[in-house]
């Protein structure tokens, strides 16, 4: 196996450039094709792979987890990486290890003696097969991570801690509740209550298609935490299916304030910080005024 190393490795370094031309045509059809540059992206790319895996190869080490390999994989880390932030499939990122195939094929047809040609095509063959399942591998893991960072981002835009008014901010809840988003609720609420000097938190659930058990606990832990931090909390959006679910389940929301809207829980929320709201006429309008009690 390690005579076959060899060989391999004296063909890279021998064919380097002819390897390299026929290695971009076997690649020619994926998607990269379609991005600007890609030429010279899959030349520079090719090129630095056959110079590390000659390298590797001239070692004579046989075993791609060792220390001769490293900055072979090296090199497939972060070109698979990148294939995965830039949108490549699977597919296209293995095919830019196993196109390379065919090319050493050729060229060891063509040097190797009879008695040894099989050998050699079986080492070419295992040696990039094993490099091609890494580069899966990685390049999976690298999608199951940006995956889960979107998930992440996801989350933390789909409840946003609004200032609506002075000492009042709100948290507009949409879609189901969970462990997982209340605790981001509960941390961005918090820092939003400690930076904002807020008062008074709205926890609207309008956009919570049903409430249940679990539901009213991650509520009231959220609550109860906004309490510590010296803030009161309404709870609004509270529909008729709704109060029914809560009653029939028989959960007890203790002493947390409820209201049907957001408009009935603003309004609540201002008298409590000592705003009143009236209309006054200005122009044959009516035109809504908040002013300070006293």
């Amino acid at each position: 196996m390690a005579h076959g190393l060899l060989k391999i490795a004296d063909v890279l370094k021998q064919n380097d450039k002819e390897l390299l031309k026929e290695w971009k045509s076997a690649q020619a059809g994926s998607k990269q094709c379609d991005i600007a540059g890609w030429e010279d992206s899959i030349k520079e790319s090719g090129k630095e792979f056959i110079a590390r895996l000659q390298r590797a190869c001239q070692t004579d080490e046989f075993d791609i987890e060792s220390e001769s390999w490293a900055e072979v994989k090296e090199f497939l880390e972060e070109f698979s990486s990148s294939r995965a932030q830039h949108d490549f499939t699977a597919s296209d990122t293995a095919l830019f290890i196993l196109s390379l195939k065919q090319p050493i094929f050729a060229r060891l047809r063509q040097t190797s003696a009879s008695e040894d040609l099989a050998d050699h095509l079986w080492t070419v063959t295992e040696v990039l097969d094993r490099l091609g399942l890494f580069t899966a591998r990685v390049y999976q893991e690298s999608r199951e991570e940006i995956i889960r960072r979107q998930q992440q981002e996801m989350l933390e835009l789909s409840a946003p801690v609004i200032q609506i008014w002075q000492d009042v901010v709100t948290v507009p809840i949409i879609g189901v509740l969970d462990s997982a988003r209340t605790q981001i609720i509960m941390e961005k609420l918090l820092e939003s209550i400690v930076t904002t000097g807020s008062k008074v938190a709205i926890l609207d659930i309008t956009g919570v298609p049903t409430v249940d058990t679990a539901t009213a606990q991650h509520l009231i832990k959220t609550v109860s935490a906004a309490r510590l931090m010296g803030a009161r909390c309404i709870i609004s959006g509270i529909r008729p299916q709704i109060a029914q679910t809560i009653v029939h389940l028989g959960i007890e929301l203790n002493d947390i304030t409820t209201e049907a809207s957001m408009f009935e829980a603003l309004k609540l929320a201002l008298l409590q910080r000592g705003w009143t709201i009236s209309k006054i006429e200005k122009e044959n309008r009516h035109v809504s005024r908040v002013s300070t009690n006293g």
